[in-house]
């Protein structure tokens, strides 16, 4: 599901017009952008929880070259969902 695909369901179950449903979707998005940039942890209750989590120093080959490189920790973002979600 796409971006678009959100706001028309959005708007379909709330009865709300798209530009609203829309705008308060791109706010959402940028305040989780903000709080990513922050490295804050975002938990939405019955959800899921998104944190970081900090990948090893670790050595790979490039397939081109064959050389080895090596790549330097760093922070992902994991999303973990709540239990209440049904796969």
């Amino acid at each position: 599901m796409i971006k678009k695909e959100i706001i028309e369901k959005i708007s379909e179950n709330t009865g709300l017009n798209k530009v609203i449903v829309k705008r308060v979707v791109d706010e959402f998005l940028k305040v989780l952008s903000i709080a990513f940039s922050n490295k804050e942890r975002v938990e939405l209750r019955n959800f899921g929880v998104f944190n970081f989590k900090k990948t090893k120093l670790k050595k790979a080959r490039n397939p081109k070259t064959g050389q080895t490189v090596i790549i330097p920790e760093r922070l992902k973002i994991v999303f973990k969902p709540s239990k209440k979600i049904k796969i």
